[in-house]
């Protein structure tokens, strides 16, 4: 994945804060994409990550010519904010052929340690959050976020009966991150609607995938089927630039404040 690179209101943007480094040891690693692996860490020094769903860190390490470099990755492991904070750390990574952060993480045994900030990031839910419904839209590994709300997002719904949809875009039903855990969780909660939204292939009737939400094209152009409106809905970007730009368009054409329009760009790098 890229980096993330925040877009909040400026009175959203908290003071920068030296944060020092940790190790994460590697505890396990599965593909869940044909080019992208979910990797569980867990602090190595024995601390807690105290972080908020949304969150990202940052991964430390040297290139070739031995200059320091760093990739931000989303924290894909979601805790509600009542829970006590422990040491796990999970990400979704993008292989990229040739990508130095790639030839890391592809060497890298279990048991192993990188370097690690964090966490970064105000791409989260706020506690003053009064709407009624929430569309969270985002492609490729910018759906991690996501799920790392779920447990924050079932206790909003319990709560004060809040309303959820997620739209996820992906070129093919394969390169739906995380989509049977969605799908998983709407069925199990009336108040979480899944959408993916696919741009090239539809599922074979009777897999997984194949249900009556899923959608052909592109995250954008399925937006208007929802009827986003602007007294009751807070939307959450997240991902590719592009789609980022032409859903805030969107979203503000309709009319919703902007304030109301929380993104997050995933800039491309190796």
């Amino acid at each position: 994945m890229g980096s993330p690179v925040a877009l909040l209101p400026p009175h959203s943007v908290a003071k920068t804060v030296a944060i020092p480094h940790f190790p994460l040891k590697l505890v396990s690693r599965r593909m869940i994409a044909p080019t992208v692996a979910h990797l569980a860490f867990t602090r190595d020094d024995g601390q807690p990550l105290a972080c908020i769903p949304g969150q990202f860190i940052q991964i430390h390490f040297q290139l070739a010519d031995g200059s320091d470099a760093r990739r931000s990755y989303s924290i894909a492991v979601g805790r509600a904010l009542d829970a006590a904070p422990d040491g796990r750390v999970e990400i979704a990574v993008s292989y990229v052929p040739g990508g130095a952060a790639t030839a890391l993480f592809e060497a890298l045994e279990l048991g192993a340690c990188v370097n690690a900030s964090g966490p970064f990031g105000r791409f989260c839910l706020f506690p003053n959050d009064a709407n009624r419904r929430y569309l969270l839209i985002g492609t490729g590994t910018g759906v991690t976020p996501y799920r790392a709300m779920l447990p924050q997002l079932e206790q909003q719904m319990e709560q004060r009966g809040v309303e959820v949809v997620l739209l996820q875009g992906a070129r093919t039903p394969n390169e739906l991150l995380y989509g049977d855990e969605f799908r998983a969780f709407a069925e199990t909660h009336p108040n979480f609607r899944y959408m993916p939204c696919l741009s090239r292939e539809l599922p074979v009737e009777g897999s997984l995938h194949a249900h009556t939400d899923v959608r052909h094209g592109y995250v954008q152009n399925v937006l208007t089927e929802l009827t986003p409106d602007p007294s009751t809905d807070i939307a959450y970007l997240c991902g590719n630039p592009d789609m980022v730009d032409a859903t805030f368009e969107a979203l503000k054409e309709i009319g919703l404040p902007i304030p109301m329009i929380r993104r997050e760009k995933y800039v491309s790098n190796k």
